[in-house]
């Protein structure tokens, strides 16, 4: 190495002769019959300043918030069918080669028994709540938490929302270092950002870059309008925070644009503003809601416009609207052109679903429509978006007390079981299943208090004493179980 810097600077010191000795002072051209003459006077000109820019230093910001930036290592048994895939498993995805959920190191490794992943994480809360990407730990038969301090902590998974790729975990900690959240709404393109994470398996790695983009919609990706950034993500970095130069948390990196697997330029990150009403939603009901009106539509192109009277092509036209739908009893018809949701424009029409999907179910909306050649007004009141959300009692019910992972009942559940409440038991350990309660079981009451999700289920455990009376449905019976709670 030595030898190879002493004879690098000899020959930049014989090159710099070199460019002396033919290009003179200030760089000016001297033919070899002139070298060595005195130069002739220039005439002086007035120097032109330069601006100087400043980049952004970042080492404040990965001091303070560096620490609440989490390694998550997960473990799957094997299930036969080849190695453990990630999203788009099954049927090829057109887009497969361009839009990559980020794998852990080298994706997800192993035909045999158990497989391996890493992602990375962050915490939200000083008693052990943490955000990842539901594509890392929706398999999971074990989730490890690795913190900063190199402690280790196991994970339970709260809940998941595959369609917005946001999942909730849970260490039994405390006092534990968090991020500050930002508001992902006041993203400006061309703003400064970092994301820290686990990039094939290297901890608390730091990168930076811009915000390419913002509303970005991705195919197969509805509900998200995901933040572009050139930021350099690879895979182990899903489920990493993204900040502003606040040190603000503003998205969840989770997909990059990729023919080869790895950075190119193109990160996608999810607005904080979306994870965390994931994060409550599953907290407080133990499922995502969301709105839904029950309507198939498609895009208007030009000539569709033209044909409709439109001056140009905008929102989402009905192709077909459900029976007894909320769309249906609005008086929503096939042909229609929703233009507007609330006073907000609809520019394509992949922007409808989130906005509809962002509402309460139960709210009253205002629709603007474009119906024989003219603009009208149309109330309607959003339906419920069936959930893909699996919810656990996981942490919030520790396996200490009952040993339960349970999620909400679904209308349909209800109604067929003639219940306004409960919580169907998905995974039964420790006390609970000592007393003889089973998978399957549906939780009604405990100590003769509804029970209608897990939150409430943790509420009336944290205000019992020794033991619960739980009562339980299976198949037409009904019965009490005593359990101890310790």
């Amino acid at each position: 190495m030595k030898k190879y810097v002493l004879a690098s600077a000899v020959a930049a010191a014989f090159a710099a002769g070199l460019f002396a000795a033919q290009f003179g002072a200030g760089g000016a051209f001297v033919p070899d019959s002139l070298a060595g003459q005195e130069p002739a006077a220039q005439p002086t000109t007035s120097a032109t300043p330069v601006a100087t820019v400043s980049l952004p230093d970042f080492s404040a910001l990965v001091e303070r918030e560096g620490g609440a930036v989490v390694n998550v290592r997960v473990s799957e048994k094997a299930k036969g069918g080849g190695p453990m895939a990630g999203p788009g498993r099954g049927a090829p995805d057109p887009f497969e080669d361009f839009f990559r959920r980020f794998q852990p190191p080298q994706g997800r490794q192993g035909d045999g028994p158990v497989r391996h992943a890493l992602g990375s994480g962050f915490i939200v809360s000083q008693d052990g709540y943490i955000l990842t990407n539901a594509h890392v730990v929706s398999d999971a038969d074990e989730v490890i938490v690795k913190l900063i301090d190199r402690r280790e902590f196991p994970a339970k998974v709260v809940g998941l929302d595959k369609r917005t790729d946001v999942a909730v975990l849970k260490i039994d900690a405390s006092g534990l270092p968090t991020v500050e959240i930002g508001e992902s709404d006041s993203v400006k393109v061309g703003s400064w950002v970092a994301a820290i994470g686990s990039p094939f398996g290297l901890e608390n790695t730091v990168t930076a870059g811009i915000v390419s983009a913002t509303s970005r919609n991705l195919p197969s990706d509805a509900y998200v309008p995901f933040i572009q950034t050139d930021v350099a993500v690879n895979p182990g970095n899903s489920g990493g925070p993204l900040f502003n130069l606040k040190g603000q948390v503003i998205g969840i990196n989770s997909q990059i644009y990729s023919r080869t697997g790895g950075y190119m330029g193109l990160s996608f990150a999810i607005p904080i503003d979306v994870a965390m009403k994931v994060k409550n939603d599953l907290l407080q009901y133990g499922k995502v809601q969301r709105g839904r009106i029950g309507v198939t539509i498609q895009q208007v192109s030009k000539d569709l416009a033209s044909t409709f009277g439109m001056d140009r092509p905008r929102g989402a036209l009905v192709s077909s609207v459900e029976k007894g739908s909320p769309a249906e009893r609005a008086g929503l018809k096939v042909g229609d052109v929703i233009v507007a949701v609330n006073g907000d424009a609809v520019d394509q029409s992949i922007d409808l679903p989130r906005m509809i999907g962002e509402g309460r179910p139960g709210a009253k909306y205002q629709l603007e429509i474009w119906r024989d050649g003219k603009s009208q007004d149309l109330p309607i009141v959003l339906g419920e978006m069936p959930s893909e959300t699996l919810a656990s009692a996981g942490p919030a019910v520790s396996q200490a007390q009952l040993g339960l992972v349970v999620r909400p009942l679904s209308d349909a559940e209800k109604a067929r079981l003639q219940t306004q409440s409960g919580v169907v038991v998905e995974d039964v350990d420790g006390p609970a299943a000592k007393a003889g309660i089973r998978r399957g079981d549906v939780i009604i009451a405990l100590n003769s208090e509804p029970i209608d999700s897990a939150a409430m289920l943790k509420s009336a455990i944290e205000n019992a004493k020794d033991r619960v009376a739980v009562l339980i449905q299976r198949n037409d019976a009904r019965f009490f179980v005593p359990v101890p709670l310790s």
